[in-house]
């Protein structure tokens, strides 16, 4: 009898790599993605490492499966974005080892830049994408990915989104199965996608889709679970888990683990046996307009929202008219996220602000510079637009003098280094700040090539980032502290100055880490409320009429900044 536990969706997706032989990862984290790659690291019989962006990872990932090995890439949606120029290519050469792609879409963006939907990514590359509902989904649906993956000759997606991603449910534990060996053979005629090559290879794949059309009508993976016949719901993941809790036996339900190819047939075949069919799906009606395309009368988007994430109480609202008495929450003060206490970035945004900068960001923890009262960033696009748009906001006219662009150490090495190429080669003035923290912090303290570990925290050689930048043609390369606010100020003034590239490494580690150690909280003495200290907004220091700065010795690390800042002296080392 197997063992049952529970487990989050995405230590699902890493067991369900396990269970399958699965012996190769590479991953960029991006949440809600990262928990996929870090837990799978944990199994010692499957090599997990972090890449240095998507594209490499898939590319990686690729190649193990060339060798004959399973293979998967984990990224988050804007992740494929970045990875969809191997994406496609692959899907004409088709795999040796079976190779799966997770991609985990983010409706409600709780971490994103936006909130695109990655089924269209199946549709554009003619691939096979599955969709799991919940945690014992993710490990079957992982496991007949690959087998999916070897059937058809195809790359695989997986579909994840927040709430599979990071919610937990019961799971049946198995064994570790080896599949059986697919060595490599040359054939230049599948694998060299030069235009003579892909021309047969593409009709290749649209006969591959055929086949997997059929597969999708026949196969358990789209499953009916008979209830009333009044409303018949059409829907895959987290749609068929709300509209189940919403409706209850008050419904029948065709539940899609395979999103693309649709099983179209199975679709209208259940449709004849219900009053009426709704599309429930969460973002865009990708589902909705196949069926309709096909000629099947249903219901989605007019009763559904294209924004956000869905809830049983909303579906019951549009299908029912039925309002729940729901017992009202207690008001509690806003929460913002903010910057930790003894943030390096704070001191930088600091200054950026005080110079009266425009600030070309990036995607990281350091993109909540933008808030109040800092406010200092002016653009966030996606990873490593910071150098590349600071370039053509220079060439457009933009002042060098007074514009800089801000990326963090993980981001530069993900795709911010052909940027800086573009400045030296193209000739801007430009200043960049590489904000080096010492890890990848946004996504959850991961390793990357700057912080001289492996993503299992074996040693490795340390990118030197002053070298890198000396090599691509910077000739002026800076090292400044962000904790000494007027160093980092005049190092900021100087390079502005420049009429060339320069490079300002703004080095400090982020405080969160387990290797810093944090100084003794600070304490305000006879504050004079000029409120000085209140313009970097550490979440350790607040404010009363009453007695002006108070700081909470629980949050502060003892960083020093706001002494720095203080005009009067009234920040001192707490007293014992």
């Amino acid at each position: 009898m197997s063992e049952k536990t529970l487990m989050l969706g995405n230590a699902s997706v890493a067991r369900g790599l396990f269970e399958a032989g699965c012996s190769f990862v590479s991953s960029y984290p991006g949440t809600p993605s990262t928990e996929i790659t870090e837990e799978v690291s944990d199994y010692s019989e499957v090599y997990a490492e972090w890449a240095p962006n998507e594209k490499v990872a898939l590319e990686a990932a690729f190649g193990a499966s060339l060798a004959g090995a399973r293979a998967f890439a984990g990224m988050k949606h804007v992740g494929l974005n970045v990875a969809a120029d191997p994406l496609f290519t692959a899907s004409y050469t088709g795999v040796n080892g079976g190779l799966v792609i997770a991609v985990a879409d983010d409706p409600g963006m709780h971490s994103s830049q936006n909130e695109q939907d990655s089924r269209h990514y199946a549709i554009a590359a003619k691939l096979p994408m599955l969709e799991p509902s919940d945690s014992c989904d993710c490990i079957e649906f992982t496991k007949k990915a690959f087998d999916i993956s070897e059937r058809f000759d195809t790359p695989v997606l997986l579909r994840m989104s927040t709430r599979v991603a990071h919610s937990q449910s019961l799971v049946s534990l198995g064994e570790r199965i080896l599949p059986q060996a697919h060595a490599y053979e040359k054939n230049i005629a599948k694998y060299v996608m030069m235009p003579a090559n892909a021309k047969k290879r593409h009709v290749t794949v649209e006969e591959r889709t055929l086949a997997l059309a059929e597969f999708a009508e026949n196969d358990s993976v789209n499953s009916v679970i008979s209830g009333s016949d009044e409303i018949g719901i059409v829907a895959a993941g987290t749609g068929y888990l709300y509209a189940r809790e919403a409706l209850g036996d008050g419904a029948s339900y065709l539940k899609l683990g395979m999103v693309n190819p649709l099983p179209l047939k199975k679709i209208a075949e259940f449709a004849k046996t219900v009053k009426r069919l709704v599309i429930i799906e969460e973002l865009d009606p990708v589902i909705e307009t196949a069926v309709r395309n096909a000629g099947i009368p249903c219901e989605g988007k007019e009763l559904f929202s294209l924004l956000g994430e869905y809830t049983a109480e909303g579906i019951r609202r549009a299908l029912l008219g039925i309002f729940t008495d729901a017992i009202a929450a207690p008001e509690v003060p806003a929460r913002p996220p903010v910057l930790c206490p003894g943030c390096p970035h704070r001191g930088t945004f600091y200054v950026l602000k005080k110079l009266g900068l425009y600030v070309s960001g990036d995607i990281g923890c350091y993109t909540l510079g933008a808030a109040a009262p800092l406010s200092s960033v002016d653009l966030t696009l996606c990873m490593g637009a910071s150098v590349s748009s600071l370039h053509g906001f220079l060439k457009a006219g933009g002042d060098p003098k007074k514009s800089v662009a801000v990326i963090g150490d993980s981001t530069f090495v993900h795709s911010g280094i052909t940027g800086l190429v573009n400045i030296v080669y193209n000739q801007s003035p430009a200043t960049v700040l590489i904000l080096d923290n010492s890890t990848t912090g946004m996504t959850g303290h991961q390793q990357n090539p700057c912080t001289g570990l492996t993503l299992k925290n074996t040693p490795a050689p340390v990118l030197d980032l002053e070298a890198l930048c000396t090599a691509v043609g910077v000739k002026r390369v800076r090292t400044a502290d962000p904790g000494d606010i007027a160093e980092l100020e005049r190092v900021i003034k100087e390079e502005l100055e420049a009429d060339e590239p320069s490079v300002v490494i703004v080095k400090r580690p982020c405080a969160l880490l387990k290797t810093v150690k944090h100084g003794a909280p600070l304490a305000v003495k006879d504050c004079r409320k000029c409120k000085a200290c209140m313009k970097i907004a550490c979440p350790a220091i607040s404010f009363t009429k009453e007695k002006g700065a108070i700081i909470d010795a629980s949050l502060c690390v003892g960083c020093g900044l706001c002494q720095q800042l203080c005009p009067f002296g009234a920040i001192v080392k707490e007293e014992k």
